[in-house]
C-alpha cells in the first residue's frame, strides 16, 4: 500500500487526475487496470445537481473497476455545495473532491473553480460544510493562485486543513497561467512543509522520471497525471515501476497493443453511452493512441470523422499496416 487519504487505502502514489470530457467511467477503469492509485470523476455542478440534471447525476456512476474512486462537485455557495455532496454520496464515492483550482471562463468567471483562490474564507466555509455533510474523507484542489499578485496557495491550502479537508491537490501555476509557464514546485514544497494531511502534487507529470523528481523535490504523498494519460494509459504502470526500482527498464507497449487498448477503450465508452456520442467524444481520445506511430499525422486527420466502431476498426487496421 503507498498511503492513505483519511481511511482510504490508496495502492499507488500516481493518480488520475480528473479532466472534463476525458475522465469518464470507461477512462477510469482503464487507467485504474493500468496501475493508477486512485481516480477522480468529470466534475460536476452543484447548482445542475440543485435543478435535478440527469447528466450530472450520470457523470457520478461509479463502478467497481475503479476504485477506490472520489467524486469532484464545484460551485461557490457552501449550503449548495454540501447538498451535492449528500447527492454524491448516493453514488457511495470513496472521497469527496471539492474543485477550487479549474481555470475555465466557464467555471471561474462564474465565482467557482480556481475563482474561489480570492476569497480563502469562502474555501474554508465550503470545505467545512461538506466536511459537516459526508461520512467519506474530502479533499480539495487548489492553484498557486488566482494570479501573479495573489500566490496565496499556503494560506488557502491551511485553511482547508483547518476546516477538515483529508488532502490537498496542488496545481503549481496561478489560474491566470492556465497550462503554460513551468510549473512553480517549491509551492507544493512550502505546502507540504506546512500540513499535516497529504499533499498531492499537480501539474506537468509527463513521465516517469519526472514523476519521481517532483516527488523527491516537493515531498509529496502523491502525484496526479492528467494530460500526459492520454493515449499513454501505461504511464500509471512506468511510473509504479520507476518508483520501485528506477534501475529497471519501463515497460512500452507495442504499437499492436496500444491500438488494440484503443479499441477496448472506445468500446467501452459505447456500452457506456453508445456509439453515437461515444465516437464523437473519443474523437480527440483516439488522436493520443497514434503519437509515436508511423504515419500519425494523417491517421489524426482521420480520427476527427470517425462516427461508428467500424471507422474504428478500420483506422486501427489502416494504421498497423503502416508500421509493417
Amino acid at each position: 500500500m503507498s498511503g492513505f487519504i483519511g481511511s482510504v487505502a490508496l495502492p499507488s502514489r500516481a493518480l488520475l487526475a480528473p479532466m472534463a470530457g476525458v475522465s469518464d467511467r470507461a477512462y477510469r477503469e482503464l487507467c485504474m487496470q493500468m496501475g493508477a492509485g486512485y481516480c477522480v470523476s468529470e466534475m460536476v455542478s452543484s447548482k445542475a445537481l440543485s435543478f435535478g440534471s440527469k447528466k450530472s447525476e450520470e457523470l457520478m456512476d461509479i463502478s467497481a473497476q475503479e476504485r477506490p474512486c472520489g467524486i469532484q462537485i464545484f460551485g461557490d455557495d457552501p449550503r449548495c455545495m454540501a447538498e451535492a455532496a449528500e447527492a454524491a454520496m448516493r453514488h457511495a464515492p470513496d472521497i469527496i473532491d471539492i474543485n477550487m483550482g479549474c481555470p475555465a471562463p466557464k467555471i471561474s468567471g462564474s465565482g467557482s473553480g480556481a475563482a474561489l483562490m480570492k476569497n480563502p474564507e469562502l474555501c474554508g466555509k465550503i470545505t467545512a460544510a461538506v466536511v459537516k455533510t459526508v461520512s467519506v474523507p474530502v479533499t480539495v484542489k487548489i492553484r498557486k493562485g488566482w494570479d501573479d499578485s495573489m500566490p496565496n496557495a499556503l494560506e488557502v491550502a491551511e485553511i482547508c486543513e483547518q476546516a477538515g479537508a483529508a488532502a490537498i491537490t496542488v496545481h503549481g501555476r496561478t489560474r491566470q497561467q492556465y497550462y503554460k509557464p513551468p510549473v512553480d514546485y517549491d509551492i507544493i514544497r512550502q505546502i507540504k512543509q506546512r500540513v499535516r494531511i497529504p499533499v498531492i502534487a499537480n501539474g506537468d507529470v509527463n513521465s516517469a522520471q519526472r514523476a519521481k523528481e517532483v516527488l523527491d523535490f516537493t515531498g509529496a504523498d502523491f502525484v496526479m497525471v492528467g494530460r500526459a494519460t492520454l493515449g499513454n494509459p501505461w504511464i500509471f504502470r512506468q511510473i509504479n515501476s520507476y518508483l520501485d526500482n528506477p534501475d529497471m527498464p519501463l515497460y512500452t507497449p507495442t504499437p499492436e497493443e496500444k491500438l488494440d487498448t484503443m479499441v477496448a477503450h472506445v468500446a467501452k465508452m459505447v456500452a457506456y453511452k453508445g456509439e453515437y456520442i461515444a465516437l464523437r467524444q473519443a474523437r480527440k481520445l483516439v488522436m493520443g493512441y497514434f503519437k509515436g506511430v508511423r504515419g500519425a499525422a494523417s491517421l489524426r486527420n482521420e480520427a476527427g470523422t470517425i462516427e461508428t466502431m467500424d471507422d474504428l476498426i478500420r483506422l486501427r487496421n489502416k494504421a498497423l499496416q503502416a508500421q509493417i
